[in-house]
């Protein structure tokens, strides 16, 4: 038998349990969770408790500042880099200049400077580095990906796709640390990176030119005072004014969020539980944008993050028909907590339709797999991929650093055509030639 890969995760919020939980227990049997990093020590003690509770024994726990010396001291082989995104990029690179390679959430990093260094340090390593997009996973998503390499609609001349984020799971961005461009780079970012990486993927191709517009319209401050929507409270947890509040995240009545951020707040200040329509928020809400790929192919996309109802629409183009996709999602595809994707911020009930119209025939609809499990299977098929036995890829679902840095460019273009009003080349953002 193989020896089995060392593994160590660094950053053990919210995002950190799905890896935790498939490398110590869902394949053991070729990975060994050997150390957890991170500011907070509290939070990495509600990690282990939880493996104690699965019957796997707890490991080693480090402060941040001391990444390297665990590197060495537990012999690590991978590192899963699942921190606030912004810092990403010191660990991918620190970890890659020390041998190892890396798992890292999306986005891969935030900002222009960092991705190149990321890039550097890959060619200077020869390092491997694999980025987390999920989406690529989904049973649904695949079967765009056949049919359109299959030629369903021929050569795609043009991409329509829409994400809309409800009440809910929208606010949720403008709760915590995300809310600072600084800290995620916006949705742009931080979110429509997902969207960006399958369109790319779809439409097997590069971005070359963006122009967007994007607008803090609904949270902040000034939007909730004119919207009605304002609270007179920071944070929620001890605020009598955020009680009645529909917005309002209770972290008292979920069990895990309590354990890994209300009783850790003492070590570093941090509240996931902010008020959205509080001062502070820097990130856009609404935006949109348009792409046009070295393919020729054209995208206008857009994403709301204050819809009534959660989910997405795509439509295609080709020379030889039209592919629409449109998804509603609800606690069907997500296993997230209703705490944070509430089913009454989202009373529709979940249901998706795929269908093929070729030039001179009927519409095909195309029957659809996909299960109840996180984002609609694909976080169970992502993390088999990543920690299970070698798989054949035929569609080429795992994404390395060079995808990972393709879907930022479309966000890092859109972010700065907001700023100037005018197009953007992708070449002048970050060349990848």
């Amino acid at each position: 038998m193989a020896a089995r890969k060392r593994y160590a995760v660094v950053g053990t919020g919210s995002r950190a349990e799905r890896h935790i939980h498939a490398i110590a227990v869902e394949h053991a049997d070729t990975c060994e969770l050997v150390a957890f990093a991170d500011v907070n020590h509290t939070r990495m003690a509600v990690h282990n408790a939880r493996l104690a509770e699965l019957g796997v024994e707890p490991v080693p726990t480090y402060d941040a500042d001391d990444f390297l010396k665990m590197l060495e001291d537990q012999r690590v082989d991978v590192v899963v880099v699942t921190t606030v995104d912004r810092h990403h990029m010191t660990y991918i690179v620190e970890a890659l200049d020390a041998g190892r390679d890396v798992v890292t959430e999306k986005p891969m990093t935030t900002d222009v400077p960092s991705a190149g260094k990321i890039m550097d340090a890959v060619h200077r390593n020869d390092g491997n580095v694999t980025v987390t997009f999920n989406y690529r996973y989904n049973p649904i998503h695949e079967q765009v990906k056949q049919l359109l390499k299959d030629g369903a609609v021929g050569e795609i001349g043009s991409v329509h796709f829409e994400w809309l984020l409800d009440t809910r799971h929208g606010a949720d961005y403008f709760r915590r640390w995300h809310r600072d461009k600084a800290n995620s780079g916006g949705l742009m970012v931080h979110k429509a990176t997902h969207h960006f990486d399958l369109l790319n993927w779809w439409v097997d191709s590069i971005p070359e030119t963006v122009y967007a517009h994007g607008r803090l319209f609904f949270y902040g401050e000034e939007n909730g005072k004119r919207h009605g929507n304002w609270r007179d409270y920071d944070r929620v947890h001890g605020n009598e004014a955020a009680a009645d509040d529909p917005f309002a995240m209770k972290l008292e009545e979920n069990e895990w969020l309590r354990k890994l951020y209300l009783d850790a707040e003492h070590e570093d200040g941090y509240h996931r539980d902010q008020n959205p329509f509080a001062p502070g928020v820097s990130i856009e809400d609404d935006m949109s944008v348009i792409v046009r790929y070295a393919s020729g192919a054209n995208l206008t996309y857009h994403l709301t993050a204050y819809s009534p109802w959660e989910g997405y629409r795509l439509m295609v183009n080709g020379s030889k028909g039209r592919l629409e996709l449109e998804v509603v999602e609800n606690s069907w595809v997500s296993s997230q907590n209703p705490t944070v994707h509430g089913v009454n911020a989202n009373p529709e009930e979940g249901w998706a339709t795929l269908s093929v119209q070729r030039l001179f025939h009927q519409r095909e609809y195309i029957p659809l797999e996909y299960d109840r499990d996180g984002h609609g299977g694909a976080d169970k098929r992502m993390v088999d991929a990543l920690y299970g036995t070698d798989q054949e890829d035929p569609l080429g679902r795992r994404a390395t650093h060079h995808d990972g840095a393709l879907s930022l460019l479309t966000g890092f273009a859109a972010n700065r055509s907001f700023e100037t009003g005018e197009p953007v080349r992708v070449v002048d953002v970050l060349d990848l030639r």
